[in-house]
């Protein structure tokens, strides 16, 4: 097969696996595009994005545009590309750039759609209480999670998977399916399907507010929001006034079990103590 041009779109640290999969399929992006360094942690230190420190250590260039603008656009405008590739990025991309490439644009999605369009799919499974999910890699277009299907697989949701334990088995799913999407692409044996859209939800970002529990409520959706928000927004309570985070609990039937817990200005203990 002819090397093709292909740039790769991402921003979180674990998207570099992601391009060591595709390298080791033969299909090393000749382009990595991604957020600007950031202040991290508590003493702000400027720190790359991982994708980034990946390009640089393989020599592949790097562009880290603060915004999708024109000069993005004529910057990629001087190469022929073949396709392009999305993974987490965290910015709307705009139509002239879905179309630049020659097959388009296509992105890794962690349900399966049309269920659960949007910002929180993985999370939004755990809180429906679902035993099935799965990843969608589809060819983007201008509106939300809706291009054609590729490819789907799916698999199920532990009764104690939490959003992180779960996006680690679809990212290890995803991680082979993208190259195979990708040579059935160049291979034009790929079969595209729309997306039914009847059968379209969306899903939208979490405020700090929703972590929230009240200890009275059913112990079911107590567990599904607990698994459901850690690694991100997280969840907590108030006792005598005093903020209390939950860093480990479980379900003993249908009774939501609260095992460790930072309150307020404390440090990680155990919830008896």
């Amino acid at each position: 097969m002819t090397p093709k041009k292909i740039a790769f779109f991402g921003t979180p640290a674990f998207t570099t696996h992601f391009l060591d999969a595709l390298t080791q399929a033969g299909f090393a992006p000749s382009l990595v595009v991604t957020a600007p360094d950031r202040p991290v942690g508590r003493g702000m230190l400027l720190t790359a994005p991982g994708p980034k420190v990946w390009a640089e250590a393989k020599g592949i260039k790097v562009l880290q545009p603060e915004k999708l603008d024109d000069a993005f656009f004529t910057e990629l405008f001087q190469t022929h590309w073949d396709l392009f590739v999305v993974v987490a990025y965290g910015e709307i991309i705009p139509q002239r750039v879905i179309d630049l490439s020659k097959f388009g644009t296509i992105n890794v999605h962690y349900s399966l759609l049309p269920k659960y369009r949007g910002a929180t799919p993985t999370e939004s499974a755990i809180l429906n209480g679902d035993t099935i999910t799965g990843v969608t890699i589809q060819q983007m277009v201008y509106k939300l999670d809706a291009g054609d299907i590729l490819n789907t697989r799916e698999g199920p949701i532990a009764p104690d998977d939490t959003t992180p334990t779960l996006r680690d088995k679809l990212n290890a799913e995803a991680l082979t399916l993208l190259p195979e999407t990708m040579k059935q692409i160049f291979d034009n044996t790929i079969i595209r399907t729309a997306q039914d859209e009847s059968l379209a939800t969306t899903c939208g970002k979490f405020s700090k507010e929703m972590g929230e529990l009240d200890l009275t409520d059913d112990g079911i959706t107590n567990d599904r929001k607990y698994r459901a928000y850690a690694g991100s927004i997280g969840t907590y309570f108030f006792r005598d006034g005093k903020r209390i985070k939950i860093t480990k609990a479980h379900l003993d039937g249908e009774t939501f079990v609260i095992d460790e817990v930072i309150p307020e200005n404390g440090k990680r203990m155990p919830w008896r103590d």
